[in-house]
């Protein structure tokens, strides 16, 4: 099962000692809306705007007119809201990322560099560093019948004791248009989910996610 520090590269992310306090990703989830707001009121003043309460953008981030910022939210340098993006609140979002249109956030961290840019909804997730989501790709948050979150790898079972909590995604990961990865995800670093996968447990890192449910190892795939 994979722990935060296999999945993430954390000098890419301002929770860096937020997230290396815990053990798995979903761990970090609970207390991320109390963290962010400890976190703002830190920052630089030189560097970041408190637009509204509990939401400070970097000067150099550029927000659409018709994005939404709920609180409470960090957008970091050089990064793009686009237009009509809803960022429901709790959400840390690193620098370079790109937040598309019409693309919905809520408790999440994105680590830098992260890229989620036409119609994604991402909930109770951490993507890591320059992870990327295809358009109409979305994490699914929440069971059909409400009950709590297992992780399911193929040697181990992991109780998450949330009845919320979408995907962990490695860094490096690309996943492919109009995919759904399931409640309770994980995605090792550097794999890649084939469009329209609906995607369920853990995917080992370097894994291709391929139609019908396969996975192989990408070495394995060129042979």
């Amino acid at each position: 099962m994979y722990i935060i520090t296999e999945l993430f590269d954390l000098a890419h992310t301002q929770a860096k000692d937020y997230l290396a306090s815990y053990r798995y990703p979903w761990e970090a989830l609970q207390g991320l809306k109390e963290f962010i707001v400890k976190q703002g009121e830190l920052l630089s003043r030189a560097e970041y705007e408190e637009i509204s309460l509990n939401v400070w953008v970097h000067k150099t981030a550029k927000i659409a007119p018709t994005a939404y910022l709920g609180a409470p939210c960090i957008v970091g340098a050089d990064t793009e809201i686009r237009h009509c993006a809803f960022i429901r609140g709790s959400a840390l979002i690193g620098k370079g990322c790109v937040v598309g249109n019409s693309t919905e956030l809520k408790n999440v961290i994105l680590f830098d560099g992260v890229q989620v840019p036409h119609y994604n909804y991402v909930g109770d997730s951490i993507l890591g560093y320059k992870a990327h989501l295809g358009a109409g790709a979305i994490t699914s948050n929440v069971k059909s019948d409400k009950t709590p979150i297992a992780v399911k790898g193929a040697r181990e079972r992991a109780e998450t004791g949330l009845k919320k909590f979408g995907a962990a995604v490695g860094d490096y990961v690309e996943v492919g248009c109009n995919s759904v990865l399931n409640p309770g995800t994980v995605i090792g670093r550097r794999s890649v989910v084939y469009p329209l996968s609906c995607v369920r447990g853990v995917v080992e890192e370097d894994g291709i996610y391929k139609t019908g449910g396969v996975i192989v190892k990408k070495n394995a795939d060129k042979r």
